[in-house]
């Protein structure tokens, strides 16, 4: 799974340069934890592969916004609303 976060997270950099690195690792592992927990609770859930394919259609699809997006979940906006990061 670690392969795969730093894949998406590889990814996200590319589509998205606004976001500094541990932006884009905190909306990777936001999107996988969003979607893990939502099939689970839906008795669906199909693997770390179905979950990758998910989380990069939607990096792929949204991923040039997320900069502009701010969360209030509280473990992870201490990341992604902070805009003091370097960015790649």
């Amino acid at each position: 799974m670690n392969e795969a976060l730093k894949r998406l997270t590889a990814k996200l950099l590319k589509k998205n340069e606004f976001l500094s690195y541990a932006q884009a690792q905190a909306w990777v592992e936001l999107l996988w934890e969003d979607f893990e927990a939502t099939y689970a609770k839906a008795g669906e859930y199909h693997g770390n592969e179905m979950t990758e394919a998910v989380v990069a259609k939607r990096i792929e699809q949204h991923g040039t916004h997320f900069h502009l997006v701010k969360t209030n979940n509280p473990k992870y906006s201490h990341l992604i609303n902070s805009d003091d990061y370097l960015k790649h």
